[in-house]
Order: C-alpha cells, then structure tokens, then sequence
C-alpha cells in the first residue's frame, strides 16, 4: 500500500498511468515522445510505477511494452474507501473507474498482477473450484474437468442460460491455465466472439504472484470484457487471505 500511494503521490508518474489509460501496451520511445523530460527520467518513473504493480511490462520482439494494471488502485479502493470522507472516496472512485474501464486502443491485450500470501496449491484450488468461484467472481460459478480440449462454461444463479464458454487450451496445475472465452450475458459482449484468458502462478517467499493475462481482444470491444478483472483479483485476494467475501455490485460479469 505505502508503495501505491507513494506512487501516486507525484503528478509525472499520474500522468504516465493517464497516457497508458489512453493507449495500453506502449515502448518506452512513445511514452518518452509525450512528455518533456529526458528518457532516463521516464524510465525512472516506470520503475517506481512497477515496484507498486500498477505498471507491468512484456517483451514484444526487441520492444519491451509498457501496460496499466489497475489491481492495486481496487485493493487500496477495498480496503480503505469505507474509512475515509466522501471527496476523497470520490476521487478515489474516479480513479479506480477510469484504471479499471481503460479503454482499448491499438494493443488487444490487458495484464493484471496481484501477490497473494498463499500456495500455488491453494490458490488453483479457488481458481478452479465451482463453489469457490463465486466467492469472488460476482456470484458466478465455473465448471470443467479441468483437461486440454475440454470445455468450460460460467453460470449464475440469477440467470437463465450459461453466461460464458470456452475451451481449456493448456493446463499445468498449479502454476498455468489458458482457456478461451465467450462471454454470453448480453448480445453486445456475445458479438465479440471468442477472447484468451491465461492464468500464470508463480512461487515467491511466502506468496504467490498472480498474472491474469486477457488478450485477443478486437480493438474497441466493450469494456465490460476485461473491466471486472481488478475486482476479482481484489475479490480472490481477500478470500484466500482473510476468508471474508467482498461485497460487490450484483453486475454478471465474467471471472
């Protein structure tokens, strides 16, 4: 958290979250490009970005792309906006919206990362788990077996058909699952077709760090998409660890 806020705190590095909020997935050059300070000065505000988690990066050939990952902005809106006065917990909001909602430009792929005090056995098992599921996925569950080729679809109790489908592509418990996805629960999101959803797990001292990757996505596909992945994170954090389930908006989104 101290690292969220101190991250925060200064207006250059606000900016950079603001331009990656406009366009995802850029190179340090384009970054670069739009503010007037030198390169090693931008780079340096990335690093402090990422020691916070709300920048994270990924080789592209010979380029390495800068992404926005809103996770951090929901956990620190989780945990501390019931604690504060309302202008502040507006702003706040504001913020946690425009991070969570950013719309897609060129790229077609959006990185969330969160760290969980966890094993990566124990959080496969509430990734994978029908009934765990929707402790953190807006009441909705999942279903498979959970094997390559197989299919996998989302459910809700207040709906009257599958909210979702897909198909497990790969599978490597406890640490890898990509799986296709179609989300159903409206004719706008069901036009976009089929997107990727990978799940990477990964080993740190007493933690384990989480990478939900969402790609294939069309250029300017409806944000409801990708849009609740921070909340779910946030969501999966909070149950694993304290065994308390967020009160979230009643909204069937995909997780």
């Amino acid at each position: 958290m101290d690292e969220v806020f101190k991250a925060l705190a200064d207006p250059t590095r606000r900016a950079l979250l603001d331009e990656l909020h406009r366009e995802d997935g850029q190179t340090l050059t384009a970054l670069e490009e739009r503010f007037a300070m030198s390169r090693f000065g931008v780079m340096k505000h990335l690093s402090v970005l990422a020691d916070a988690g709300l920048v994270v990066t990924r080789k592209r050939g010979r380029e390495k792309l800068h992404f926005l990952n809103p996770v951090p902005i929901r956990l620190v809106h989780d945990r501390w906006v019931s604690k504060y006065a309302e202008p502040w917990v507006a702003g706040l909001s504001d913020l946690k919206q425009r991070m969570e909602m950013a719309m897609t430009g060129p790229t077609t792929e959006k990185i969330f990362e969160i760290y969980i005090r966890t094993t990566p056995e124990r959080l496969w098992e509430a990734i994978t788990s029908e009934t765990e599921r929707a402790k953190f996925s807006f009441g909705n569950t999942v279903r498979s077996d959970w094997a390559v080729g197989s299919p996998i679809t989302m459910a809700n109790p207040s709906a009257d058909a599958a909210l979702g489908d897909g198909e497990i592509l790969e599978i490597d418990p406890p640490r890898k699952l990509v799986q296709t996805l179609r989300a159903l629960w409206s004719d706008e999101v069901r036009a976009v077709g089929f997107t990727r959803v990978t799940w990477e797990i990964e080993q740190v001292q007493d933690s384990c760090h989480l990478t939900v990757t969402h790609d294939q996505l069309p250029e300017g596909c409806n944000p409801e998409i990708f849009g609740g992945w921070p909340m779910i994170l946030s969501g999966l954090k909070t149950w694993i660890e304290t065994g308390d389930v967020l009160t979230t908006p009643g909204s069937i989104m995909y997780g």
